[in-house]
């Protein structure tokens, strides 16, 4: 019933052409993962690659095994995680700019891990994973209490100021703990730019959080569908409204606050994904939700291998590629007359 009431709203989008979207965007993301790991700063050759990926050993085997494999991993699950985040965020909150780095939730995560590694002396991913999840449950709670003061709902202007304003303050912090701790500053260097080499011996350790986050969010797509009818009518379906946005809260905070510890703040992936498979798959969640999944690491696997490129020496930070790519869509996004409905 719900699934009817949310198609009838808007246009009709047919199943064939969602499945056709989210088999392209599978498609593309498969051979993301092949470029991720045949490309790089280093070069290989691919009879090397290939060696090196089934066999080891040598040199080959050291940068394919040790390093591209892990990389296209952690690239997998954080960009899953942060489109999927996203996909809630704007789902529960019924705000279209809505977004982790938007709301301050990657910012709150970050400052968590800048106190775990700055003042309990935490240095891998299993320790201050839960700091980072602190400052992420920290940071939605605030934004979403403030959003929603003194209504029933949340207002979504407000969220989305509060929610920067809170992310600049947190990022202020941040850089006044790193500035003032040079051996902070040392250690968080390449983590705070946000990149997929930061962590990689670590990547497994936030793989069971990823996985429960997006088992949770998938779970709660019926209820987002309800929810983007009203409050009032979502409840008289039967949907149970708040508890529908605790867990949605707490799936955030699950991948979020994974997504961060493993890889840093990376900003516009949960803004610009949902935005553009709503485009194509329309207003289900459950089309949103898996069309996500593909797009989002398709994005940042193949931001990951243009910030290996384009520099003749070095490689570019993930954060900065998908930043350069993100700023001109949240242009077009405010300047549109008609947004995508939520």
């Amino acid at each position: 019933m719900t699934d009817l009431l949310v198609e009838e709203q808007t246009p009709q989008v047919s199943v064939s052409r969602r499945g056709l979207v989210v088999g392209l965007l599978a498609l593309a993301l498969a051979l993301a993962c092949v470029a991720s790991i045949v490309f790089g700063s280093q070069r290989v050759g691919p009879a090397e690659v290939w060696s090196g990926l089934l066999h080891g050993g040598g040199d080959a085997g050291a940068i394919v095994q040790g390093m591209r494999v892990p990389r296209t991993v952690i690239g997998l699950a954080v960009g899953a995680a942060l489109g999927i985040a996203g996909a809630l965020i704007q789902g529960f909150t019924r705000n279209p700019l809505a977004d982790p780095g938007i709301l301050g939730v990657n910012a709150g995560a970050s400052l968590g891990v800048v106190i775990g590694v700055a003042f309990f002396g935490v240095s891998a991913a299993s320790g201050y994973i839960w700091f980072s999840f602190a400052g992420a449950i920290a940071a939605t709670v605030l934004v979403y209490l403030i959003g929603s003061a003194g209504r029933t709902t949340p207002d979504p202007l407000r969220m989305t100021l509060s929610g920067v304003a809170l992310g600049a303050v947190m990022g202020g912090v941040v850089a006044a703990i790193s500035l003032l701790n040079p051996t902070v500053f040392d250690s968080m260097r390449t983590w705070n730019a946000g990149s997929l080499t930061s962590l990689t011996p670590d990547v497994y350790t936030v793989l069971p959080f990823l996985i429960i986050g997006l088992v949770l969010a998938f779970c709660l797509a019926p209820s987002l569908n309800a929810l983007a009818l009203g409050d009032d009518l979502a409840t008289a379906l039967g949907s149970r409204v708040m508890l529908t946005r605790v867990l949605s809260i707490v799936a955030v905070t699950l991948l979020c606050g994974a997504a961060t510890a493993a890889a840093g703040p990376i900003a516009f992936v949960g803004l610009m994904v949902p935005h553009a498979v709503r485009w194509f798959v329309g207003p289900h969640q459950g089309w949103i939700l898996l069309g996500t999944l593909f797009a989002a690491p398709l994005l940042l696997l193949t931001a990951d291998v243009v910030g290996r490129l384009v520099l003749r020496t070095g490689e570019l930070p993930v954060s900065i590629v998908t930043a350069l790519i993100g700023a001109p869509v949240l242009i077009a996004l405010v300047r549109r007359r008609k947004a995508s409905g939520l």
